[in-house]
């Protein structure tokens, strides 16, 4: 068994979400171990409690951080179909600072002229930076050419 800690804040907020229960039960334990014990024999104690914790958290924070790919990836799935879906009610605009915001019903896109790029909000969520895909254009021309 491998101990890799080097994992994204995402991974670890998900696994402590998921294990809350457990670990503060777990930290109780530590917390009265450590209070009443003062031998040799606390540390052992610590050391089982702690493997148990290790052992007991049922799935790995690899398994965890491949759920929250997955899941990432089915919303971001979900946008690319809004876009095409959507296309028809899309609306341009030209701000102020130079950028363009395209909006439909679920969907906002916000960029610069020819930067590429695209700041992607679905249902108000921010999905972050993509790079511009022949969808992603399909749905700022037809934004355009709807205005």
């Amino acid at each position: 068994m491998s101990l890799d800690f080097n994992y994204d804040m995402d991974t670890w907020i998900q696994f402590f979400k998921d294990k809350w229960l457990f670990l503060v039960i777990a930290l109780v334990v530590l917390f009265i171990v450590l209070r009443i014990v003062k031998t040799v024999v606390k540390w052992l104690i610590v050391v089982a409690i702690l493997a148990v914790v290790v052992v007991y958290s049922g799935y790995s924070l690899e398994d965890v951080k491949s759920i929250g790919t997955k899941v990432a990836d089915s919303v971001k799935q979900e946008a690319i179909t809004a876009m095409a879906g959507e296309a028809a009610e899309a609306t341009f605009t030209t701000n102020g600072d130079g950028t363009f915001t395209v909006k439909t019903k679920n969907l906002e896109l916000t960029g610069t002229p020819g930067d590429g790029e695209v700041k992607v909000k679905f249902h108000d969520t921010s999905l972050g930076t993509w790079k511009i895909d022949s969808t992603i254009q399909s749905l700022i021309d037809q934004a355009k050419n709807n205005v």
